[in-house]
């Protein structure tokens, strides 16, 4: 009897070892190529691997990639509970806090991103990103003065933190302060010439100060830059046409419908726009 159990026993064993190893296997295969499909923008199948590798083993990596595909294919509720699960058994970890908190500003969920933030300025007060992403809560809920301050901070800590200007100039901007905005990005085109944030906000500065031939000319560098800039030529045109160019105002908003394939406004919302700058320098139809 202690023989066939002894037996049955040891067959037994050999199978769940074999089980383990042809799981073991399965996990590495589905890892790798899960990895693969990331690094290809394959992210559906991405995910598809990913989720099936956790099946078998629980692994932190796999979750960190999993989370990743998911902010790719915009499933940002499924990354969040990935990136959750992740930041409960490594609450050290400054970049993941960090991702953690981009996928909230992609949510506009800035109240979430705001917590995450003070966790990760926790571990490092010194963070230029971690300072950059509280500026961009502050924004989102409308505290222009915080964000200031915390882009300040920002790039006291890291002088060629670039975005960090560029998000500075746009936030004096919204708040009127026409010379510090200015300020910020010609400190960045003596830095960078050709980059068409800075150009297209450098044109809206101009047109804010009401320098309507030097903001026309920026937007002529950004279209040098970009010649399918969609948002230059809607607002270029839309400068020309105030400043009594019919045709070249209309010209660029022919263009601007023709480039613009990712939808940003219909051919309605641009009429309305061009019917309303031909009302806005003559408001009384003649």
């Amino acid at each position: 009897m202690g023989f066939l159990k002894a037996l049955f026993s040891g067959k037994e064993d050999d199978e769940k070892s074999q089980k383990e190893v042809e799981n073991a296997k399965n996990f590495d295969v589905l890892k790798y190529d899960g990895v693969r499909a990331l690094r290809t923008n394959q992210n559906d199948y991405a995910v598809k691997c990913f989720t099936h590798a956790l099946d078998i083993q629980d692994d932190l990596e796999v979750r960190d990639y999993l989370s990743q595909a998911y902010i790719r294919i915009g499933e940002f509720d499924l990354a969040c509970r990935q990136l959750k699960f992740l930041a409960e058994r490594q609450p050290d970890n400054l970049p993941l806090l960090i991702r953690f908190a981009s996928v909230y500003y992609m949510m506009e969920d800035y109240d979430s991103m705001l917590k995450i933030c003070e966790k990760a300025i926790l571990l490092d007060e010194n963070s230029a990103e971690t300072l950059y992403y509280f500026a961009r809560a502050y924004i989102g809920k409308g505290n222009m003065n915080d964000a200031v301050e915390a882009l300040t901070k920002t790039i006291s800590f890291n002088a060629e933190y670039y975005d960090a200007y560029l998000l500075r100039s746009e936030t004096y901007l919204k708040c009127g302060e026409l010379e510090k905005a200015d300020k910020d990005i010609l400190f960045l085109l003596n830095i960078i010439e050709d980059n068409e944030d800075i150009l297209i906000l450098k044109a809206r500065i101009e047109r804010a100060k009401e320098n309507a031939a030097e903001a026309i000319s920026y937007y002529d560098k950004v279209i040098a830059a970009n010649p399918f800039n969609v948002t230059a030529f809607r607002e270029r045109g839309e400068l020309k046409i105030k400043s009594g160019d019919m045709e070249g105002g209309q010209d660029d908003f022919d263009t601007a419908n023709e480039y613009d394939t990712q939808g940003e406004e219909s051919s309605e919302d641009i009429e309305e726009k061009v019917k309303e700058a031909y009302q806005n320098i003559n408001p009384m139809g003649l």
